[in-house]
């Protein structure tokens, strides 16, 4: 048996001070909290093709020894990088905001609502929108899940307002300085308002599907977000989710859509299941 590495790690470990274990941490935390940062993105799909750009020239490089596939995965990373002050461009202006803000190393992100805290939020929402249906008045909501929209929320107006039907008649009332764009609900609270959308490239859609149904529709193709419309000709309620577009809901279908984006049934599952068995213990 070779003990030559057990050896070496207890030679490399012998020679650390304190000032070098407070620099790992230092960077351990560092690359936490970029890491949080990109989370709280649409750009976290693009961190993990890098890294499995890296992992396929370190495999193609070191493993196995394939040169011509180890020279091109070079070549995509070298251009990749050159790339990367362009493509994370608002990751990097917000991590530079934090750094003055002095919020780097401090942000609080929130988690699922417990049950009874989500119907009520979903009450409020549903009850705005069936008076917006009503009053054909158009809106745009943003429900927030996984995959962070800070990018998203940036373009618009900060509010981190509490969640009632009331604010959301107002924001979207015709003529107000925060109708015209889409408000972005973050867990038990209204983030962002007057939000700029990506439109959809979606090609042959119904002529019917206006600059708010392929807002939702673009935005609904790059995340995991809920997009929930009103239409401003018809007041139709329409959900678009996964760059597919759901049209002509009533109260209790829009109900069923929502509770899934604010109560995480996985581990509420979970917890059921616990809790019957502690019950036949």
């Amino acid at each position: 048996m070779d003990w030559s590495f057990p050896l070496k790690l207890k030679g490399l470990i012998s020679t650390l001070v304190i000032s070098d274990v407070l620099e790992i941490l230092l960077v351990a935390v560092i690359f936490y909290k970029l890491y949080k940062i990109i989370e709280g993105t649409r750009a976290i799909t693009l961190a993990k093709g890098i890294f499995v750009l890296f992992f396929l020239n370190f495999v193609c490089g070191t493993l196995f020894s394939l040169p011509l596939l180890s020279w091109l995965f070079e070549k995509i990373m070298t251009w990749t990088f050159v790339a990367l002050p362009i493509v994370f461009q608002p990751e990097l202006r917000r991590t530079l905001e934090r750094l003055g803000e002095g919020k780097f190393l401090f942000e609080e992100r929130p988690g699922s609502l417990e049950e009874e805290e989500a119907v009520k939020i979903i009450d409020e929402i549903v009850r705005a929108t069936k008076s917006l249906s009503t009053t054909k008045t158009g809106a745009l909501m943003v429900i927030e899940r996984k995959m962070g929209l800070n990018d998203v929320g940036d373009t618009g107006i900060k509010l981190d307002a509490k969640i009632t039907s009331e604010l959301l008649l107002n924001i979207f009332f015709v003529n107000t300085p925060l109708h015209d764009g889409a408000t972005i609900i973050r867990g038990k609270r209204i983030f962002s308002a007057a939000c700029l959308l990506p439109l959809t490239e979606k090609k042959g859609l119904s002529k019917e599907l206006g600059t708010r149904h392929r807002a939702a529709l673009g935005l609904s193709e790059q995340c995991d977000a809920l997009i929930l419309i009103v239409s401003e000709e018809t007041g139709t309620i329409s959900v678009a989710e996964n760059g597919k577009l759901m049209r002509h809901l009533n109260e209790e279908t829009l109900t069923s859509l929502l509770k899934p984006a604010f109560v995480d049934t996985r581990r509420k599952h979970w917890f059921d299941f616990l809790t019957k068995w502690r019950s036949e213990k």
